[in-house]
């Protein structure tokens, strides 16, 4: 039976692609992709399918979308749908899923490495840090979609957690500003511009210069806001957690517990 498989396809690096995801592109006879987010050479060198199977679904809407997986799946082909990062992280596939389940067709979802681990690793920093922050925090502004009054970015902000503010450059100073009310003016921040992809740039700043920065740098996509103490590796050089303590007894040092 033909299937559909919404594929994470990472931040842009093809090297970034897991082996299942490489597996389903080999497999599919038709790929439609995200094309103002995927690169082409994310996947390109996993199939040997011709240009006409292979479909930027950047112009389309949902409808024209689904037309043609459903006009592919009708061929007996399996689809391959490509989405950045990881589909669970803004990726719109329940409005896709709901639509395939109206018609019963057949559908799985393939993790893929969102932009936010891929940030991280970039600026080789540690999301959660004992004794500063274990709750991370995944946002963004309200735009075309609007954001849940309870998700503001206010009431977010309170916590004082680690943030990760997805789809929102374009609006630094409306950022810097509303998180100013709960942070610290100096509270350390990253913008993390086009991770895993050849121009990758990471800038480190704070709330209260963030504006600037990101207008002298042009910046207004594409571009990850990371905010919080954990942001800066030299102020945590002392932050230790108890797994490899050998004074702590409890639990044993193979645990991801701490």
């Amino acid at each position: 039976m033909p299937i559909v498989s919404f594929i994470g396809s990472g931040p842009g690096d093809p090297k970034l692609l897991t082996l299942k995801a490489v597996e389903r592109i080999r497999e599919a006879g038709f790929i439609l992709y995200a094309g103002s987010l995927v690169p082409q050479e994310a996947f390109r060198p996993h199939t040997r399918l011709p240009e006409e199977r292979i479909v930027n679904s950047a112009p389309l809407t949902l409808e024209e979308t689904h037309a043609l997986i459903r006009e592919a799946v009708g061929r007996g082909e399996n689809v391959a749908r490509l989405h950045t990062g990881d589909p669970s992280i803004y990726g719109a596939i329940n409005e896709q899923m709901n639509l395939l389940d109206r018609d019963g067709i057949n559908y799985e979802v393939i993790p893929g490495i969102s932009s936010a681990m891929a940030a991280a690793a970039a600026l080789k920093i540690e999301y959660t840090s004992p004794g500063i922050t274990q709750s991370v925090i995944f946002t963004r502004m309200a735009g075309k979609t609007p954001v849940p009054e309870k998700e503001n970015l206010a009431s977010l902000a309170s916590h004082q957690a680690t943030m990760v503010i997805f789809l929102s450059a374009g609006k630094a100073a409306e950022v810097s500003r509303t998180l100013m009310r709960h942070y610290p003016p100096e509270t350390p921040v990253a913008v993390a511009y086009r991770v895993g992809w050849p121009e990758e740039t990471c800038y480190i700043t704070t709330l209260r210069d963030l504006p600037g920065l990101v207008d002298r740098k042009g910046i207004t996509r594409q571009a990850l806001i990371i905010v919080g103490k954990v942001v800066d590796r030299e102020a945590l050089r002392d932050a230790r957690s108890r797994l490899y303590d050998k004074t702590y007894t409890h639990g044993y040092r193979g645990s991801h517990h701490e």
